[in-house]
């Protein structure tokens, strides 16, 4: 089973995906708990280039080919092995933030976005899709506080200006609508809401190995 978790900034879909993952390892099911950019040690590298620095670091092009050059090393390393192997894998971020972000953020040809997707994981998507809605200004304001104290500043994309995280909003909205893998979460909800939420709908799906919903 993969599962992408994707949204705006300060959506809480990264806190989401690790409720999850500890639900399902309580149940003894095979977890991989990923995130891009990153989840592995080359594409680790490259989320530092992507995530700090000024807002102009890259060009939108650039942006693009350092994202599916992370991309590429985490799905051969992380991503592909560990669904050769049978196990659950749950990710912070995959395509759709691209789609999402360099886009309908940047403006980069949505067509061109597809090929490099075809190019580098082929007619494999995501089994389900979290697609998490907020207020783009509370967003902002969640993600700029979660990051107050830490040492290494993450806060490229949050800096940039409220338009292109309007832009980003509307193109999750425009993902989530087209395609039935996607199923639309309300960011502003108590995350114990979220939480039953994705559950009852893993339940509908009938993929989780217990009859009965856990606590």
């Amino acid at each position: 089973m993969f599962i992408t978790f994707e949204g705006g900034e300060g959506t809480g879909k990264s806190t989401q995906a690790l409720i999850l993952a500890d639900i399902l390892k309580k149940y003894n099911i095979d977890v991989v708990l990923t995130r891009e950019p990153g989840g592995s040690p080359g594409a680790e590298i490259i989320r530092n280039l992507l995530v700090t620095g000024s807002v102009d670091r890259w060009s939108n092009m650039s942006e693009v080919l350092l994202m599916y050059a992370a991309r590429s090393d985490h799905w051969q390393n992380t991503i592909k092995p560990a669904l050769d192997n049978g196990s659950w894998v749950l990710c912070d971020r995959f395509a759709d933030s691209t789609i999402a972000y360099q886009g309908y953020g940047r403006g980069v040809n949505q067509d061109f976005l597809k090929l490099l997707y075809n190019y580098v994981i082929g007619d494999i998507e995501p089994d389900l899709t979290f697609v998490f809605d907020l207020d783009v200004e509370e967003g902002i304001k969640r993600a700029t506080a979660r990051m107050e104290g830490n040492v290494v500043v993450e806060g490229r994309f949050e800096a940039m200006d409220l338009s292109f995280h309007k832009r980003i909003r509307s193109g999750f909205l425009e993902i989530a609508k087209n395609n039935k893998r996607c199923v639309l979460i309300n960011a502003d909800a108590h995350p114990k809401v979220i939480h039953r939420q994705i559950m009852d709908e893993l339940q509908e799906r009938k993929v989780l190995p217990w009859k009965n919903l856990p606590a």
